[in-house]
């Protein structure tokens, strides 16, 4: 599982190349950050949110803060208005301006101290939307199928894009410095920290999704758009979270999950450490001389100690407290997320990701002091080869689709607990079996038509089909829905499993319910689905596009039904049901065990096949010798 991770933390890697290199390669040192300006300078400084190009979040109060001198007068002047504040015996220093409307016009903004004065230019007032997540959402545009056309098409003078910095460490922070960051695994730079125009010049390296999300806002509205980006690749849920609102967790799931991390960071030996990197490096030296190799000049021994687990980027509460949190006291319109691959990694990992996601999204608008802060979900995205009918059950068993499964549930519970600016959009209909699918295009567009919807009064359906009733009996279940639903194509509907009371899945047949049956042509009622299997006589529970890459084609006004299902039964328990054995630790699969499980499904997915091939020979009188 540990090899597994490190691949996927590198893979991350390779995923969220945030910008162009920039700069020539004599002005920034190799295998070291550049920081431009630091994140809180010394005398008169500004917080590194306010800048020439920015986009200031209209209808909500401004507030503008920065550091100075104690006692130090600061005035800050933008328009025809001026505020004027005292730093604080820490150096702080704060004022506020009134809301204003949305406005295209490029403003100024000047910070005045004793002896100082910042100016900053091009200043829009607009819509600012926060984008979270891992790598998915951080996947850079010119990567995106399609990502060439929106580069060249992407003349926005009123947008604007910040990426903040990938700090990490549990302490909180309160800015962060603009800089040219060096990743190793790339041997290149990337420009973190800066407002920047949208242009063809700029685009390409920006979140393709967000890009996508906002692109669409932009051009239905006209109002200026900012987007703020702070996702990461590879980083879990639990990262984003605060750690008192984790310690309030009161589950075993996350009490161990912390109780783990503690346990890494106080056994680790930074000397022990130190010493194994050593013996790794001499290792790798003396394979590298045998074979008759030099050794680069940049690869000498180390000779640093590292900080360890305790400033790992996925320890609990880390992202949150070291770049969430840099951005509190700046007003945002709305959030979107995308994340779940990482915590898809656990065994049973939708477990502890059911409790900690709700209390996430509350502690994010706890953070804007906005407690209906628009959050729009995007869930899990596609990954591994298709579901076909030829292997059907066996990709069943991924936890990929139970964490996916759980950004729908958090969606719905929001939803029916009334909280009208939840919104969300599924991703899994966009295949690919790659975990970085390049098909994002139609993803962030789905996401902007909620924001469009709900945020901006435009008339556009944005909700899914919705699952109003299940009804069992005479050998079938049906489905009935809030509006009609029909395969995107002209094929049957497909993506359907149903089981009886023994919990043994099988794909089903799905057509609509035929309110004529018996008298004639069909008369069809289309927001009903008809499920059934010869080897599911009584069926009871469904489950649909149960799978990472899953088949299915349902949809309603071009919006997919979700990933769903009527049962309760986790991996562990479809072990015991396919296996007829129990799990070694309860509720848990080892790799071993879930390699079982999926050998079992294939062999019920072979004994369903072999069982139709036989109907279809004696429905043509074909014979066969046993």
């Amino acid at each position: 599982m540990k090899n597994i991770h490190l691949a996927i933390m590198l893979s991350g890697l390779v995923a969220f190349i945030i910008a162009d290199c920039v700069g020539a390669a004599e002005k920034l040192e190799q295998g070291k950050d550049r920081i431009d300006t630091p994140a809180i300078g010394e005398g008169l400084c500004v917080h590194n949110l306010f800048q020439s190009n920015m986009v200031i979040q209209r209808e909500k109060p401004i507030q503008v803060w920065g550091w100075a001198e104690p006692g130090e007068n600061v005035t800050v002047t933008f328009g025809e208005r001026a505020q004027s504040g005292t730093a604080a015996a820490d150096r702080s220093w704060r004022v506020e301006f009134p809301a204003l409307p949305a406005s295209s016009e490029p403003g100024k903004m000047t910070i005045q101290g004793k002896a100082k004065k910042i100016e900053l230019e091009n200043i829009l007032v607009g819509d600012i939307w926060l984008l979270g997540g891992q790598s998915n959402m951080e996947f850079p545009l010119h990567k995106l199928e399609e990502g060439d056309l929106e580069i060249i098409s992407s003349n926005f003078k009123n947008m604007r894009h910040l990426k903040v910095p990938q700090l990490s460490g549990p302490e909180i922070r309160n800015s962060f410095p603009r800089q040219y960051q060096w990743i190793g695994f790339f041997g290149q730079h990337y420009r973190q920290g800066y407002w920047d125009v949208v242009s063809p010049d700029t685009a390409g390296g920006i979140a393709g999704m967000g890009y996508i999300f906002a692109r669409r806002i932009h051009m239905a509205t006209q109002i200026p758009i900012g987007i703020v980006d702070i996702s990461r690749g590879g980083t879990c849920v639990e990262t984003w979270t605060p750690m008192d609102v984790l310690k309030a967790i009161d589950t075993p799931e996350v009490k161990a999950k912390l109780a783990d991390w503690d346990m890494k960071v106080s056994e680790f030996d930074p000397q022990k450490d130190l010493e194994a990197r050593i013996k790794r490096h001499n290792e790798w030296a003396a394979r590298m001389t045998a074979e008759g190799k030099a050794i680069p000049a940049d690869r000498q021994a180390p000779s640093d100690y590292q900080p360890g687990p305790a400033m790992d980027m996925n320890r609990p509460g880390n992202c949150y407290a070291s770049t969430l949190a840099t951005l509190a006291g700046f007003p945002v319109k709305g959030v979107i997320w995308h994340q779940g691959y990482n915590n898809a990694l656990e065994p049973n990992g939708h477990v502890m990701y059911t409790q900690v996601f709700p209390e996430m999204i509350k502690a994010w608008r706890t953070l804007f002091n906005e407690p209906a802060l628009p959050f729009g979900i995007i869930t899990q995205e596609t990954e591994g080869q298709p579901q076909t009918l030829d292997e059907f059950l066996p990709k069943m068993a991924d936890e990929g689709t139970y964490i996916r499964e759980v950004h729908y549930k958090t969606f719905l519970d929001l939803r029916k607990a009334g909280d009208k600016n939840i919104g969300y959009a599924s991703s899994f209909d966009q295949h690919r079996a790659w975990y970085h699918p390049q098909i994002k295009v139609p993803v962030g567009e789905r996401i902007a038509r909620w924001a469009l919807a709900t945020q901006y009064g435009r008339n556009i359906r944005w909700l899914p089909p919705q699952l109003k009733e299940v009804i069992t009996g005479d050998g079938r279940l049906a489905l009935k829905m809030d509006s009609e639903v029909g395969p995107f194509n002209d094929g049957p509907i497909q993506g359907f499993a149903i089981a009886g009371k023994d919990g043994r899945f099988q794909p089903a047949k799905a057509e609509w319910f035929n309110k004529n049956t018996g008298n004639g042509e069909p008369n069809w009622e289309r927001s009903t689905v008809v499920l059934t299997s010869p080897l599911v006589p009584e069926p009871l529970y469904f489950r649909y596009a149960w799978a990472r890459n899953p088949l299915e084609n349902l949809k309603s006004g071009g919006l997919p039904f979700d990933t769903q299902r009527n049962d309760t039964w986790a991996m562990a328990d479809m072990y015991e049901i396919y296996t007829g054995k129990k799990p070694k630790i309860p509720n848990i699969l080892d790799g071993q065990e879930h390699r079982e499980l999926v050998k079992a499904m294939q062999a019920e997915d072979l004994k369903r096949r072999l069982d139709n091939a036989k109907t279809l020979l004696q429905a043509n009188n074909i014979k066969i010798d046993n």
